[in-house]
């Protein structure tokens, strides 16, 4: 069974969202990493690239598969995450501890669309 955080909000798509002042940090799940297997590569955006809720930001590799990250919020990039341009694997060691970014959201009634724990568990099943 996935490790899924109380407190955090969650995206159909699997990824995770922690609200910091105004900030989404934005991650994956553990479950998104167990189905992946050992990640080789995660394709980030740039600072100051702005974000629409749904729409693709990046994506993970691994040996298995690719797969896309949907951002969660709508928003601009504030700070990326650069220990996984060279350690991508942080995300296979915990998915919640290494978040991917972090964005400014620019419409925080977004978040009432995502998913709490209890939620996201059954979706996982």
């Amino acid at each position: 069974m996935s490790k899924v955080i109380e407190g955090l909000l969650y995206s159909e798509s699997h990824e995770w969202v922690k609200v910091e002042d105004g900030i989404a940090v934005i991650g994956i799940t553990d479950f998104a990493q167990h189905e992946m297997g050992d990640l080789s590569y995660v394709d980030m955006p740039e600072v100051d690239d702005e974000l629409t809720k749904g729409e693709e930001f990046g994506a993970v590799e691994s040996v298995k598969a690719a797969s896309d990250l949907f951002s969660p919020v709508s928003g601009t990039v504030v700070e990326i995450n650069e220990a996984l341009e060279d350690a991508p694997e942080l995300l296979n060691e915990d998915a919640f501890a290494n978040w991917i970014i972090k964005v400014q959201m620019s419409d925080e009634s977004e978040l009432e669309e995502l998913m709490d724990a209890a939620a996201y568990q059954a979706i996982c099943k």
